[in-house]
């Protein structure tokens, strides 16, 4: 078990706290503040407790001075500080130097100081992504002790959470803490019947998450692109729907050897134009080869809801339908639906599945969102989590003084 912040004393410490802020924005104005609302409570406790608080995070994917454009945690800082009543949160437009160490040698206890976006320490050698030991130990150097409480990068081995980690006295938050205790049960003994919903765009994404989970479960519901490719596999004409061709082998033999427990879509809503927002509801068998599959039918909402309704433990990954337009929704929507009045354990896995769900006003109809899509998959599809792995392991002593 690894140690949790409760597990040291942060009073007149300069605390490092590895968050995950890597929301959505447009034009500068974030869209989904879930990820900074789900680390308040981990923020608040350290400056309850008399902590000097260092917040590190990245925003999107950097790898060139033109990608920092609009990546800037600015808008986040000032939407952090809202959210915790003004005056709190200090910015420093930058990720090491001298107004890093400024900013943070005056500091008072209690405050908040968040850097800029850690990735662009990428633009020069992808300092950030590679773990340079130089960096880790710089970031390391202005603090005492280490939190992560970026449930979303840790699967990660990056310089701002394993390489401080390496270097501090550390522990989990409590964003991270609970992403623990909702995903590890089912990844060892899920209360049955024991259902997984898989869509999305890609295959490959989840080809660890179907083999470690397809042994556990007992039903793979499918949808979206891996329904598409499993579907070609079988011979079934999918026209020209997202289709991962390079793993089309892999399905084959996954739905051989597991036939009973794969459930299919019998219908769709297919289109031709994704843009055009308009779709026409097809039968499985009767897509045409200029067709789309943008979402499912009725029908297989109904036929994936027998299955839903009789389980008692349900994750969710990847979207059924292209959520992004209203008419290709409804399959996503319904699913959330009938998660929603599942009194079993039900789990969304994160990414583009979560951020729907939220949009479609289902916050709080799961019993557990992931804030990490990534990582989420690879702790199901057991696999050793490198910004877990590094935390602090737990000793006898409840309460560390340093």
């Amino acid at each position: 078990m690894k140690k949790s912040i409760r597990d040291y004393d942060l009073e007149r410490k300069t605390v490092i706290i590895r968050v995950d802020f890597n929301v959505p924005m447009k034009d500068g104005v974030i869209t989904d503040d879930n990820r900074i609302v789900e680390s308040l409570e981990t923020i608040k406790y350290a400056m309850e407790h008399g902590a000097k608080v260092i917040l590190l995070s990245h925003l999107g994917k950097i790898k060139t001075e033109e990608d920092k454009k609009g990546k800037s945690l600015a808008p986040v800082a000032a939407h952090l500080d809202e959210l915790l009543g003004g005056g709190k949160v200090q910015f420093v437009p930058e990720t090491r130097g001298a107004l890093v160490e400024k900013a943070v040698s005056e500091a008072n206890f209690g405050d908040i100081i968040l850097l800029e976006n850690t990735r662009f320490e990428d633009v020069n050698g992808k300092k950030e992504s590679k773990n340079d030991p130089e960096l880790g130990a710089y970031w390391a150097s202005l603090g005492e002790v280490f939190i992560n409480d970026a449930f979303g990068t840790s699967h990660r081995n990056h310089a701002s959470n394993v390489g401080i980690a390496s270097q501090l006295p550390s522990a989990v938050g409590f964003l991270v803490e609970k992403e623990l205790r909702c995903l590890v049960p089912v990844t060892e003994q899920p209360e049955k019947p024991f259902t997984v919903v898989l869509g999305g765009a890609k295959v490959e994404d989840k080809i660890g998450v179907i083999r470690n989970l397809v042994k556990k479960a007992d039903f793979i519901v499918a949808g979206g692109g891996i329904a598409n490719t499993i579907l070609k596999g079988m011979g079934y004409e999918v026209g020209a729907s997202l289709v991962d061709d390079q793993n089309l082998q892999f399905c084959n033999e996954i739905l051989r050897q597991n036939r009973d427990k794969i459930v299919l879509p019998v219908d769709f809503i297919c289109t031709t134009d994704l843009k055009s927002n308009q779709g026409t509801l097809t039968k499985l068998g009767q897509i045409k080869p200029d067709q789309i599959i943008a979402d499912v039918g009725p029908e297989t909402i109904q036929l994936f809801k027998q299955y839903l309704d009789i389980s008692q433990t349900i994750v969710w990954n990847g979207n059924l339908g292209v959520t992004e337009y209203s008419s290709f929704s409804e399959g996503t929507k319904a699913t959330c639906e009938i998660l929603k009045a599942n009194h079993g354990v039900t789990i969304l896995g994160g990414g583009n599945t979560a951020e729907a769900a939220i949009n479609f006003g289902y916050k709080h109809a799961f019993t557990h969102i992931s804030t990490g899509g990534g990582a989420s998959l690879d702790l199901l599809a057991g696999e050793v989590l490198p910004g877990i792995e590094v935390i602090d392991d737990v000793c006898p002593q409840k309460r560390i003084a340093m």
